[in-house]
């Protein structure tokens, strides 16, 4: 059973619903700021962080991704202390979405796109809904239905009133009571010290409201009726830490696989000893899996 880890999910759901240059922002792109970095003549690579994470959650690779690649780092707006914008009210996925088609198709990319947590599921309606925009995807952990952390039986109308609680006490949390609550949340989500503080401060930084509402769109979005239709090559990251997800990582491994069962073009990787954070908890493998998407 999932039941470490669903409590661990619970918790943070609760507490906390995660020389450049700004490169070809229209000012119809407002939801997001992207920086590039490396070769200009290189391959385009977009990158893509999750809930309340600024674009330092890739730092590590992206050195490594600069000498030989483009680098196109987006940074959602009202995250990790960038102003909200646009994204502090009304529907944020979606319109996002819209906004990097929007942006790829201004700047002549086909770029790869490397997302983490709800950078993820952006990825993978990215592809759904723009299939000529991605070249190929990398998903970092992150579920079509990230409510099937709770239960395989979750539905949409399940968790709704949940995630509808999880937002208004996000929202209504004491300034003192909610930076506690991201230091101790960062624990379960990073493994090591200095990948927590960064987690932590960053989601400190985030704009409450863009960042719960975020956290309530992920929660209530159901990707797997579409994920058939994804034809995109797509590689999926998923981390496995036994103090957190039972002894037993069959019943992660099956969780991930039923997820996207009916998507083709699709390949999977358990990283073991790492938490939510692989990018952090596992730089070196990371980078392995990253160079042979790359590749292959």
């Amino acid at each position: 059973m999932l039941t470490r880890l669903a409590a661990a999910v619970l918790t943070v759901a609760a507490i906390l619903l995660l020389v450049p240059c700004v490169h070809g922002q229209t000012p119809a792109q407002t939801r997001f700021t992207v920086v590039t970095e490396g070769k200009p003549e290189g391959p385009a690579i977009l990158l893509l962080p999750g809930l309340t994470s600024g674009r330092e959650v890739f730092d590590a690779e992206a050195k490594i991704l600069a000498p030989t690649n483009h680098l196109y780092r987006v940074q959602l707006a009202g995250f990790a202390g960038q102003p909200a914008g646009p994204n502090a009210q009304g529907p944020l996925l979606a319109p996002v979405v819209e906004e990097l088609h929007q942006y790829i198709v201004a700047n002549h990319l086909h770029p790869y796109v490397i997302g983490h947590s709800l950078g993820g599921l952006l990825g993978l309606m990215l592809a759904q809904a723009h299939p000529e925009d991605v070249r190929k995807l990398l998903v970092v952990d992150a579920l079509p239905f990230y409510a099937l952390i709770f239960s395989p039986q979750a539905t949409v109308e399940m968790v709704t009133p949940q995630a509808k609680s999880m937002r208004d006490a996000i929202i209504a949390s004491p300034p003192d009571v909610y930076a506690l609550g991201a230091q101790k949340t960062a624990t379960m989500l990073v493994n090591n010290a200095s990948g927590q503080k960064l987690v932590a401060s960053e989601s400190i930084a985030s704009n409450r409201t863009v960042m719960a509402d975020a956290m309530y769109e992920d929660l209530t979005t159901d990707l797997r009726p579409q994920l058939a239709a994804i034809k995109t090559p797509t590689v999926l990251l998923y981390p496995y830490d036994p103090t957190l997800q039972g002894p037993d990582p069959a019943t992660v491994d099956t969780l991930y696989h039923n997820a996207y069962a009916t998507m083709p073009n699709l390949t999977l990787h358990r990283i073991d000893a790492s938490r939510h954070f692989i990018q952090l908890d596992q730089p070196q493998l990371f980078d392995t899996q990253v160079q042979l998407f790359l590749k292959n």
